[in-house]
């Protein structure tokens, strides 16, 4: 097993290498390719998907024939695993054995207790108490069998209904990519256990970081103004001026903001990954619209380049103190490796659509070694200051737009970017829009629309993972979007 390294040692360990984005390169982009994995972003990186792999099966079982070599089979899996290393090089299998009765399945469960997830594997009939057996541990498991494993597929979906199977999906295919897909759910089990976040507020908060501490296991830390403010000065300001002259040279254009707004804003975003660093933590939320910016308390600058930047580099950055969104950035990456675009939406029924806007836009919403999209440098369009991305998205790309509702509800629906409007022609509402066609009705998802505004969307259709992760952490998934 390879040594745990918290988030600052990483860092400073990518630092030291030449990689850390400052000196231009991207940290996260080279850190993972040395890696060989885009799935784990560096604040998850202290320790690896722990997970139990397991072969179920029986020596001359009569199918698939009961000539079969168990560690043939074995041998077979063990070269699939092989193609798919680069989906899997953040994942430990801590547990890796062929099973072949219950009684040695029984011994195994001690071994099982600190796992994220067992990947099952059905190699022959006669599986069933085995299965059973491992399903006992209360793990979320993940059975893969092909055609021809047995006969046992007849009584899954009994089992899944029943309480020792609450937390079995079963993947039924010659698909062996499927391997690698069963294990994201316990990719982003592990990322939430891990992460913590930094929350900047006076608000009151501890109900809610308490429940999610127990559900999830992530942490939740206020910090205060002062905190802030003294990572803000420690920032070298040569620093700040080489990262103003790269955001404003790789913009399309720099609208409002002056270049004095830009560096401070800049200062900010290299004192968020400080700050990050120092508390080992993996997110940084800001109450920006609140307590952090009123008469008597003020940020140095506003706070959308450094969370555009923390996002670019696999971390988080959340508007608003949203608590609720954090925790659903934490999981969308944890199950894609890419980060979130926090919205306002507004409704077109002309086009089933909805636009979802907010003026803090996602550059590298294909995850950190993904290119980053094109975007303007704008003044925050409510307070008509401060600087933010205004980023153009894809049109044509899938989303899956989801909030996570206290601890035991996700709200969700799909859809297609059909329109990016970025132009001043379009000058109103939030600075970064995407028109989505909804792929069940507009109507519906308006008229049944709870829980205040903001959502977080990622690229793809990402509705199976999420299925999966919910069905192991007992969330009740509900699509917004479906027909009535």
């Amino acid at each position: 097993m390879s040594r745990q390294i918290d988030r600052r040692e990483f860092l400073q360990i990518t630092a030291a290498g030449g990689m850390v984005y400052l000196a231009g390169s991207g940290l996260f982009g080279a850190s993972a390719a040395a890696k060989g994995s885009p799935l784990i972003s560096p604040g998850c990186r202290t320790s690896k998907v722990q997970v139990a792999r397991i072969y179920m099966g029986i020596e001359g079982a009569h199918w698939p024939k009961p000539t079969l070599n168990l560690k043939d089979e074995i041998r077979t899996y063990e070269a699939q695993f092989a193609r798919l290393a680069d989906q899997l090089g953040d994942v430990e299998f801590v547990v890796d054995e062929l099973v072949t009765s219950v009684d040695q399945a029984s011994r195994l469960k001690g071994r099982l207790e600190n796992v994220d997830g067992i990947l099952a594997i059905h190699l022959s009939m006669g599986a069933s108490s085995i299965l059973r057996e491992i399903l006992g541990v209360g793990k979320p498991t993940a059975l893969f069998a092909l055609p021809y494993s047995g006969h046992e597929w007849t009584s899954f979906g009994a089992l899944q209904r029943q309480p020792i199977g609450a937390r079995l999906e079963c993947f039924l295919t010659t698909d062996y990519a499927q391997l690698a897909a069963a294990i994201r759910p316990f990719r982003a089990i592990h990322h939430a256990r891990e992460a913590k976040v930094l929350n900047v507020t006076t608000r009151i908060f501890k109900p809610y970081a308490d429940s999610v501490k127990a559900k999830f296991g992530t942490e939740i830390k206020q910090v205060d103004l002062q905190t802030v403010m003294d990572a803000y000065k420690a920032v070298d300001d040569k620093l700040a001026d080489a990262e103003t002259k790269r955001w404003m040279d790789n913009a399309q254009a720099v609208v409002e903001p002056s270049r004095g707004d830009v560096w401070k804003s800049c200062k900010l975003a290299l004192a968020f990954e400080n700050l990050l660093a120092s508390e080992n933590a993996t997110v940084l939320t800001v109450d920006c619209y609140g307590t952090m910016w009123d008469k008597t308390i003020k940020l140095p600058a506003y706070p959308c380049i450094g969370f555009c930047r923390l996002n670019d580099l696999g971390l988080g950055g959340i508007c608003e103190s949203d608590l609720q969104c954090a925790m659903t950035h934490i999981v969308l990456q944890g199950l894609t490796g890419r980060p979130g675009f926090i919205s306002d939406p507004t409704v077109d029924e002309s086009c089933n659509g909805i636009i979802l806007a907010h003026c803090l836009g996602s550059r590298k919403m294909d995850g950190p070694e993904g290119p980053a999209a094109p975007y303007k440098i704008r003044t925050v369009m409510e307070r008509q200051e401060g600087v933010t991305p205004q980023v153009q998205m894809r049109i044509g790309q899938k989303v899956t737009q989801a909030i996570l509702i206290g601890m035991d509800s996700l709200l969700y629906f799909t859809g297609e970017i059909i329109a990016a409007p970025v132009g001043l022609e379009q000058d109103r509402g939030c600075r970064t829009k995407i028109t989505v066609k909804v792929d069940g009705d507009v109507a519906a998802l308006w008229k049944r629309w709870s829980n205040g505004l903001h959502r977080q969307t990622v690229y793809g259709d990402v509705t199976k993972e999420l299925a999966q992760f919910c069905k192991y952490k007992e969330i009740k998934m509900i699509d917004e979007a479906a027909k009535a």
